[in-house]
């Protein structure tokens, strides 16, 4: 089946991104605080501030993609850390055999 070409909303419309409810009250919290914060502020103002903004039946999921991002974050730092531990060893093997040698 051959797809249909794109009209003109389409078209327009296929470039911008999606944003969850999360990512839009995370963006119009990190505004606000530009404004009433110039001297600065840290990403748990903003996370904070937008689970404020956020409407309470939407808190629960907001909260569920923090933890599971957390978990990605933690899981991968953990994968790189297991990975570089094994290169260093190999590394060091190599030194000694051909030290040895």
């Amino acid at each position: 089946m051959i797809p249909e070409p794109l009209d003109e909303f389409d078209r327009i419309t296929s470039g911008v991104p999606v944003l969850s409810p999360w990512q839009a009250v995370w963006n119009q919290a990190e505004e606000i605080l530009r404004q009433v914060c110039p001297e600065g502020f840290t990403p748990e103002d903003i996370g904070r501030a937008a689970l404020d903004l956020l409407p309470e039946p939407e808190k629960a999921a907001a909260l569920d993609a923090l933890f599971y991002t957390y978990w990605s974050a933690t899981m991968a730092d953990r994968e790189t850390r297991a990975a570089r531990e094994q290169q260093d060893a190999a590394d060091i093997r190599a030194i000694v055999e051909g030290g040895a040698a």
